[in-house]
């Protein structure tokens, strides 16, 4: 039966099995123990394989990455300004296509990915990101979410999690709940923003073969700028042990807290619905995070009901907050 979806040739990667056995990101990194953002790296590096370009922006995948002298980037990489992610891989797709154009390179598939953080490409660098989705060049941006700015002492950013202590959020006597804002829609808002990006999308790290790799080569093969949201589960920052970064990254999405999905062509298609295999209680994700410590029944009870109104009541769960009937509003 046809899904009215466009076919989109890539080389899909069926299971753990056939993974690419070849490293482009390898040993000399700093990252800490358990670190979700350095597993991001180490598998969009094998999904797009050496003919491949990335530029980040500052943030903690790039502080890790180049300390005393070393790198653990195999693939050619720049750094950029914390805010210039988009800018860098518009500029990199454009030099590339100049150069081509003016038989310097020979005419070849290059990928160019831009990687940035959640301050860097969901805040700060917004602006850029979307720059980018406007443009006319075949790039690849994703933004790594570990809900803080974690490079500079875990501050909050637009992404964190309600009610999450950080450094500029902690709670205190007279107000317990400092982080009050809901976290931000980015993959919703470029996916609703910009209607001509064939390709926007959220991944985890926590299911790589059958997610995030594949999510990568489809962005890489469609055409055009795309992006991916992935959702990266931080020991340091959430206050957890490290051995338990994997099974926060599947708490997060079968509690439904992190949907998973793709935007291909305008239309919605869910990795992970929670509705069909039974969402788990929003409360197992947060009881195993130190930053959710001070919380109390109340406010586990305020999450769960805002993860259920997305699920049940959202026009397009996890895309698009829209609630009601338009038609009352034009009567």
């Amino acid at each position: 039966m046809s899904t009215g979806l466009p076919v989109i040739k890539y080389d899909k990667i069926k299971g753990v099995k056939n993974t690419p056995h070849e490293e482009f990101y390898t040993s000399g990194h700093r990252t800490c123990q358990g670190c979700e953002s350095a597993m991001v790296m180490r598998q969009f590096a094998k999904a797009s394989g050496p003919r491949t370009i990335a530029t980040g922006s500052t943030g903690c995948m790039y502080v890790a990455n180049t300390s005393y002298q070393t790198t653990p980037w195999i693939i050619p990489w720049m750094h950029t300004q914390l805010g210039a992610g988009g800018a860098s891989a518009v500029g990199m797709a454009a030099g590339l296509r100049a150069l081509m154009r003016k038989g310097k390179l020979p005419e070849e598939k290059i990928n160019v990915i831009n990687f940035s953080g959640d301050l860097g490409g969901g805040d700060m660098g917004l602006s850029g990101v979307s720059g980018a989705l406007q443009s006319d060049y075949d790039l690849l941006i994703i933004m790594y979410d570990n809900e803080s700015a974690a490079n500079t002492d875990i501050q909050a950013t637009g992404l964190t999690t309600y009610g999450a202590q950080t450094t500029f959020t902690p709670p205190g006597q007279k107000h317990r709940i400092m982080a009050r804002r809901w976290k931000k829609n980015v993959a919703g808002m470029l996916a609703v923003g910009h209607p001509t990006c064939r390709y926007v999308a959220t991944a985890s790290a926590t299911y790589p073969a059958l997610d995030f790799l594949n999510k990568v080569r489809k962005a890489l093969a469609i055409g055009g700028p795309t992006f991916i949201h992935t959702f990266d589960p931080c020991p340091k920052g959430w206050d957890f042990h490290p051995r338990y970064s994997h099974e926060l990254g599947e708490l997060g999405i079968k509690s439904g807290i992190f949907p998973l999905f793709e935007v291909i062509d305008g239309k919605v298609i869910y990795s992970y619905d929670p509705r069909k295999k039974g969402r788990v209680p929003v409360r197992e994700y947060l009881e195993k995070q130190g930053r959710f410590a001070h919380l109390v029944d109340e406010d586990v009870d305020y999450i769960q009901q805002m993860v259920d109104k997305m699920w049940e009541e959202w026009e397009v769960p996890g895309v698009a907050p829209f609630r009601g009937n338009l038609n009352s509003a034009q009567k």
